[in-house]
């Protein structure tokens, strides 16, 4: 050691003299994020100015790490600017009054006390909108709110958000001398203080639908209690057991822990939820009929129930005046997005009343169906112009949506359904024939309950639900006002390019791609020959897990950047991307099908593949180094929202169909009973269930849309291109995810009760069994229930498909047929079923 040694005494005074270093002070972690999302930060730029990760200052803003040394004083430091420049402006001095007299305290009363002022709170405004949903702006004008500047307009007026717009405190009035009081007795107890953060649900209105006892709609992102309607047991036989087969519901058990008995209290709605709610009182759709008596029109709302008034004229123009006028809509599903606007179903009377043709061939008088919409000069398309109002370019077709430029800001838009032209009957829309108005109402109200107001087909819908759980924009503060900025967790507004290896062949930067250089992702279509055992079975039993893609889609890290081109990167499983690798070298169990190509075949060679492919041949035990990739580092959970909500609805659907929850644990006959007679149950239901399964499956497919139409020229750009949904990278990543999963389940399957699949569709999976029904191969040879693939209603948990006889079985793979698709009870099922 060199230098002159300090003494004990020497540093001690050295450590005094420094001062105590005490920790600097923070905020409590809700005051923490509250601050930053009022100020417009996210956390990814805050934690690059704070030089740290954003998982780090993820730990910091929830109080689960706590910042020490310099980060903890940079981070209170930026709180306090931020907290200080959020605080309201103080008010003016009030003005001094004239001296008076100065009253004698003997013959002064004391006044009544008054109540304190409280502060005034924020008022929740909606901005107005343009008709592409984005705000309108203007010059900046005082607030009529706080007064401060503000570019954006609610009704014309200047005004901020309601979460950013903060009147100042009412001053209290003076103090006056009073005389002492008189003692007096103890008051009761006051009652407790309404909290402020969670105010009251508001009283429903006579026109909104109300759910089916078994049905629970949460808020986005929100858990779900599970439902807990009595189960309905089908016809006897109903699962295609035999009665020599069936076991006992007693004598059937799974490894599982038990359901939890009691679910969490339902939290209430926000104040931009309620808000939200309060905008739209008839509900988000009208099903507008020619009334019984043969004069005028009716409207049905959601509920099924009449609505108190109806168009008065009978004109198109009317009908839109009319729904704006009764305030139908939907509220937006995020804090940040947009409301839906109303939606007017035309039966095929009503279109005859307003004048509307009939499909048909006549282009001059009557819809083509393939045109997509009434020509520009029809003179239907000329009255709805005349009375003011613009048509998009989708024109006067199916799914037609009509709207006038603003006046004042105020968004005025509504969207038509007209069966008569097809809008229903396509598009993953399975309507039961010559269906009342009051029922159609009920149905398209259900789903628009559940899932989303209809905005065109199951998949166009599904796509709006992932933009409107996950809005690209919101309005962000700046010194020079307000401004568009990117939410948390969204994609950009006008999305980016994937990499070259995962576009489809007419995409433009496919042109110069190698003829092996695709990620080529589609869902398993795979059969085997069969074993001497298999072939000595008398049955072959199909299991279908349930909504396998939506399942994936939960919590599944997805792309929310452009890829970024590496040579040899380090895999890294939590990176989304493209990865070319050799995985032909990995040993798989040739009784099942390849995890890792679309026809279960053992690859030969190296090719691209997802992240999630590479992440299981490691999980497989193989050692995995790619040498290219297009890589995502941004990245995060963008579907998981989009998983919650649709999962709730395909849950409470099933509940209102007969089948709870937890009847698959408590009692598999019954649940198999249940399952059984679904299609038997309320039609609109039905219905709803078809819908909820195509809008997952639908929405997974658009994120890969090629283009449509004649006239395209491979290596043109199509419109799909320029939605931020669009991206193949994220339908690879869900539907290999799926496949990995089952694969997974297939594994363990075997190693527990030693059946092996003998064919593949997508999502279904057959088995040699002893027997015709599900309980023949889920059943271990102790009388309990394999929990590999775990028969439930619940997404991701497998049910009872059908069955053939084994001579049926062995003629279809001796002709080259997948045998997956002839389990379904009464014929073949396709792929995308």
């Amino acid at each position: 050691m060199t230098g002159t040694p300090m003494h004990a005494h020497e540093a001690i005074d050295a450590l005094l003299g420094a001062g105590p270093r005490r920790p600097v002070p923070l905020p409590e972690p809700a005051e923490r994020a509250r601050l930053r999302t009022e100020y417009g930060l996210s956390k990814a730029e805050t934690a690059k100015a704070l030089k740290v990760s954003a998982s780090t200052f993820t730990a910091w803003e929830s109080g689960q790490r706590d910042p020490q040394g310099e980060g903890r004083a940079a981070y209170a430091k930026l709180l306090e600017g931020i907290a200080a420049q959020l605080a309201p402006a103080p008010p003016a001095p009030a003005p001094v009054p004239a001296a008076a007299p100065v009253p004698d305290p003997k013959t002064v009363t004391a006044p009544p006390p008054e109540a304190p002022l409280a502060h005034t709170a924020p008022q929740l405004v909606m901005l107005d909108q343009n008709p592409d949903g984005s705000l309108v702006m203007a010059a900046a004008a005082p607030c009529v709110q706080c007064a401060q500047p503000s570019v954006y307009r609610a009704q014309g007026m200047p005004m901020h958000l309601g979460g950013f717009c903060r009147p100042g405190v009412v001053p209290a009035a003076p103090a006056v001398p009073a005389a002492p009081p008189t003692p007096a007795p103890a008051p009761a107890a006051a009652p407790p203080v309404p909290s402020v953060s969670a105010p009251a649900q508001p009283a429903a209105s006579p026109t909104t639908m109300t759910a089916p006892a078994a049905s629970a709609t949460t808020a986005p992102g929100r858990a779900a209690a599970p439902s807990q309607a009595a189960p309905a047991t089908g016809p006897a036989g109903g699962s295609r057991r035999t009665a020599t087969s069936r076991p006992a519901a007693g004598s059937l058990s799974r490894a599982r822990k038990a359901p939890a008995k009691t679910a969490p209290a339902a939290e209430g709605p926000s104040d931009w939820e309620a808000a939200a709610a309060a905008r739209f009182p008839s509900g988000p759709l009208a099903v507008l009929d020619v009334a019984p008596s043969g004069k005028g029109l009716v409207a049905y709302l959601a509920d099924g129930t009449q609505a108190p008034t109806a168009p008065a004229k009978h004109t198109l123009a009317a009908v839109v005046e009319w729904a704006l006028e009764a305030k139908f809509g939907s509220p937006r599903l995020h804090r940040h997005g947009k409301d839906g606007d109303a939606l007017v179903v035309l039966t095929d009377a009503a279109l005859a009343e307003l004048g509307l043709p009939r499909m048909g061939r006549d282009e001059k008088a009557e819809f083509v169906q393939r045109l997509g919409q009434l020509p520009k000069t029809h003179k239907s398309v000329k009255q709805v112009e005349k009375a003011g109002w613009l048509l998009t370019q989708r024109g006067l077709g199916p799914w037609a949506r009509i709207y006038r430029t603003p006046e004042d800001g105020k968004r005025q838009c509504v969207q038509l359904c007209i069966p008569a032209w097809g809008a229903l009957a396509s598009g993953g829309w399975t309507i039961p024939d010559n269906l009342p108005a009051p029922d159609l109402a009920r149905l398209l109200g259900t789903y628009a309950k559940r899932v989303l107001t209809p905005r065109g087909s199951t998949a166009v819908s599904g796509l709006e639900l992932v933009t409107a759980l996950r809005p690209p924009t919101r309005a962000v503060r700046t010194e020079a006002g307000w401004t568009s900025g990117r939410v948390e967790g969204s994609r950009p507004k006008d999305g980016f390019d994937p990499a070259p290896p995962e576009v489809p062949d007419v995409h433009p930067l496919a042109q110069d791609r190698e003829a092996d250089g695709e990620l080529v992702t589609e869902a398993w279509d795979w059969h085997r020959p069969l074993t001497d055992a298999e072939k000595a079975a008398p049955f072959a039993v199909g299991l279908d897990v349930n909504m396998a893609f939506l399942a994936a889609a939960g919590r599944l890290v997805l792309p929310l950047s452009g890829p970024v081109h590496e040579l040899n990167p380090a895999f890294d499983p939590k990176t989304p991307g493209s990865w070319l690798a050799d995985l032909s070298g990995i040993d798989t169990n040739p009784l099942l099908p390849s995890p890792f190509t679309a026809d279960g075949s053992r690859p030969t060679g190296p090719g691209w593949y997802s992240t999630a492919k590479l992440a299981y041949a490691i999980e497989l035990g193989a050692k995995v180094q790619p040498t290219e990739g297009w890589l995502r580092h941004e990245n995060g959970p963008y579907l998981d929202p989009w998983h919650k909500r649709l999962r709730q609805a395909y849950v409470d659907t099933m509940a209102a169909l007969g089948v709870p929850l937890t009847l698959a644990d408590t009692d598999p006959v019954a649940f198999l009973d249940a399952m059984a007679a679904v299609k038997q149950g309320d039609p609109a239901e039905v219905a709803v269930l078809a819908a909820i399964k195509q809008t997952a499956k639908g929405t997974i497919g658009k994120m890969r849309e090629r283009p449509r139409g004649h006239g395209y020229k491979p290596g043109e750009r199509w419109p799909a291109l320029d939605r931020p949904t669009w991206d193949p990278l994220m339908r690879a990543l869900v539907i290999d995810t799926a496949t990995v999963n089952l694969h997974r389940k297939l594994r363990k399957m075997a190693a527990d009760t030693g059946l092996h699949t003998i064919a593949v569709l997508s999502d279904c999976a057959v088995f040699a069994a002893p027997g015709p029904g599900a309980l023949d191969i889920l059943t271990r040879p102790d009388a309990t229930l394999t929990t590999s693939l775990r028969l439930g209603v619940s997404p991701g948990m497998v049910k009872f498909e059908g069955s053939r006889p084994m001579a049926e079985v062995t003629e279809l793979i001796a002709e080259g047929t997948n045998p997956a698709r002839h389990m379904k009870a009464g014929g073949v099922v396709s792929a995308d079923e």
